[in-house]
């Protein structure tokens, strides 16, 4: 059985004062920038179907986050949650995972 290592992104929370800060670090995370749409569908799409897994996304000072993007924030959450639930319901040994630090 092949093991594969689990990428790990890092958002920091405290850089970011808007919704594109978000999009930005992503992308450069994991050097999409030049085909990354930068909005929620497009958060969707690459999450959900165009990224190697194991994958963990560590939002460090999310609550800083939250503070500056009121509800942006908790429709990130929301896109990051349905992208987990997906893998969890294909049964996909290698999933996305993320927490909020």
């Amino acid at each position: 059985m092949e093991v594969r290592r689990k990428i790990k992104i890092e958002i920091l929370g405290d850089h970011i004062t808007c919704e594109q800060d978000f999009h930005v670090q992503l992308a450069q995370a994991l050097d999409v920038q030049r085909f990354y749409g930068h909005n929620l569908d497009a958060l969707w799409d690459l999450l959900s179907a165009s990224v190697e897994r194991p994958m963990k996304l560590v939002w460090t000072n999310s609550a800083m986050s939250k503070a500056v993007l009121g509800d942006i924030f908790e429709k990130i959450v929301s896109v990051l949650e349905r992208v987990r639930l997906q893998d969890e319901r294909y049964g996909w040994e290698d999933k996305f995972t993320y927490d909020l630090d």
